[in-house]
């Protein structure tokens, strides 16, 4: 028996299954996240792929997958984590399938994986174009859709039927957007398509009770800002700091229980009231 994968206990109430992409660092927003719907009751399957971060300034975690993963069971969690390369169209029905048949169906489904490497309108290349694109919008596309073909709700529920307890009555999509555009161009446009896949999934899959929402976290520091960003951005929003991956975790906790079933298809800027 590995890390991830522990015998339940048949006495224990039944917890729904959160799918998270993007956890591949533990000070990271989808590893927040993770943390976050794991104390609230949910069982964890999580994806992260390793040579992304490789490639970036800040580098790979050596461990990072396992460590999160017992933080989550240190919460009552049962863990999935599933390495993925996202450019792959074959890719999102191999995390459902492994996440299925590990953790059983999945209930909510938090998109916060991103291919995000600063280039403009100029200098983007169209190997760079083309990469984001197939990992933010259409990785992003065929994960929705694998969900909304296999999502199936809870025994007796009923579309858009309030429930009590977590993850009752309904499911849950939430996508991490940004509106990054100049000096960003390749991240910003496949993050702004991205939206609008997720505002068509709230109205699309609504017959199954599933909602869907955008949420934009504003800047948040996870080890990709100077000190010199820092305190541009914490001075340019009225309450005067950073985002923090735990404001993002805390709001997609509130989507995906059954108090945030009443909002749908709304882009949601948690961020401080910082101006675009």
């Amino acid at each position: 028996m590995t890390i991830n994968e522990q015998p339940s206990d048949p006495a224990a109430p039944a917890r729904p299954v959160a799918l998270i992409t993007g956890v591949g660092r533990s000070i990271g927003i989808g590893a927040s996240i993770a943390r976050q719907l794991a104390a609230s009751g949910w069982d964890i399957a999580f994806t992260y792929w390793t040579p992304y971060d490789r490639r970036m300034k800040w580098g790979a975690e050596d461990g990072a997958a396992a460590s999160i993963a017992r933080e989550l069971e240190e919460a009552g969690a049962r863990t999935a984590a599933i390495e993925a390369d996202l450019t792959g169209p074959d890719a999102p029905i191999r995390i459902f399938d492994e996440a299925e048949q590990r953790l059983g169906p999945v209930t909510a489904l938090v998109l916060s994986h991103a291919e995000s490497v600063d280039s403009g309108l100029l200098d983007t290349t169209v190997e760079a174009f083309d990469r984001h694109f197939a990992v933010n919008t259409r990785a992003s596309w065929l994960l929705i859709r694998e969900y909304g073909l296999r999502f199936r709700g809870q025994p007796g529920s009923k579309p858009g039927e309030p429930g009590t307890g977590v993850g009752a009555g309904a499911g849950r999509i939430v996508a991490l957007t940004s509106d990054h555009t100049v000096g960003n161009l390749p991240y910003g446009a496949s993050k702004g398509a991205l939206d609008r896949i997720t505002l068509a999934a709230a109205h699309e899959l609504a017959h199954l009770g599933v909602t869907a929402n955008v949420v934009n976290p504003g800047p948040v520091d996870t080890g990709w800002m100077n000190d010199e960003l820092r305190d541009a951005i914490a001075q340019g929003t009225p309450l005067g700091r950073l985002g923090t991956p735990q404001d993002t975790a805390h709001l997609v906790d509130f989507l995906c229980s059954p108090q945030g079933q009443w909002v749908n298809g709304q882009l949601l800027k948690s961020n401080g009231g910082a101006a675009s």
